[in-house]
């Protein structure tokens, strides 16, 4: 299972792409790492994430890069102890509860606090990519709760 959704151990196949463990370094190479697709019980539409780093032992913190098709997102959900985006690729779109629908695109960080309802993903017309930075509290990255609604994924961007 993925850390970025829950808490679990390191693929095998991702294992063996890191380089100097024994150093007490990892290094894991690009096009070495896998790329799976995300659970659809979490996700509307077409998204794929590729895990950059894995937590083990103390360590909590996991990064993913995850890849939205135009229209995918995420349900509504919260983390535990927050989560860091960064926009590495197109235009998404992201909204806490109660708050107004807001334009993400390159280069932008959003920090999302801990325990607050949100969603995000890809613009109507346009894939987008984040680097996801997340920490595990207790055996949970998330928690997952409804789809969001099409009348809610639609509303416009503020602003």
């Amino acid at each position: 299972m993925n850390p970025l959704f829950s808490a679990g151990s390191q693929p095998q196949a991702a294992s063996d792409a890191i380089l100097g463990a024994d150093a007490g370094l990892q290094i894991t190479r690009a096009g070495l790492r896998l790329v799976h697709a995300a659970p659809e019980q979490y996700f509307t539409g077409p998204v794929s994430v590729e895990m950059l780093q894995v937590p083990s032992g103390v360590e909590r913190t996991s990064v993913g890069d995850v890849s939205f098709k135009p229209g995918a997102r995420t349900h509504w959900h919260s983390h535990p102890l927050g989560q860091t985006l960064i926009v590495t690729a197109g235009v998404g779109r992201i909204q806490r509860w109660g708050g107004p629908v807001e334009e993400i695109r390159l280069g932008d960080v959003v920090h999302i606090p801990p325990h607050t309802k949100h969603w995000h993903g890809a613009a109507p017309d346009s894939a987008m990519t984040h680097t996801a930075i997340t920490e595990v509290l207790n055996g949970s990255a998330a928690d997952w709760l409804e789809p969001v609604a099409d009348v809610q994924y639609q509303e416009h961007p503020a602003p």
